[in-house]
């Protein structure tokens, strides 16, 4: 079974994400920088659906209990060097 995943924006940028999967959930406080959300988005998504599909990527890697409860999205290419070109393949 898929995992859901929810995210709520708590201002410009930081976000809520909760993550149902297996009768368990996990909750995350992600922030996002306006360089970020540009460079990765080029502006064609919303970053609720950055922040979203960042999780859906994450997932495909490792269990929701191994991501960390706050974080920086910029963070994820330091542990998946092929975040950037994925996630901007996804959301073109």
């Amino acid at each position: 079974m898929a995992a859901k995943i929810t995210v709520e924006k708590i201002d410009n940028s930081e976000f809520h994400a909760r993550i149902i999967e297996g009768g368990s959930e996990s909750s995350h406080h992600v922030t996002l920088s306006p360089k970020d959300y540009t460079r990765l988005t080029g502006g064609k998504a919303e970053p609720e659906e950055l922040v979203r599909r960042s999780f859906e990527f994450l997932l495909e890697r490792e269990p929701k209990e191994s991501i960390l409860s706050r974080f920086d999205l910029s963070v994820i290419s330091r542990y998946f060097p092929e975040f950037d070109r994925e996630i901007k393949r996804r959301l073109s």
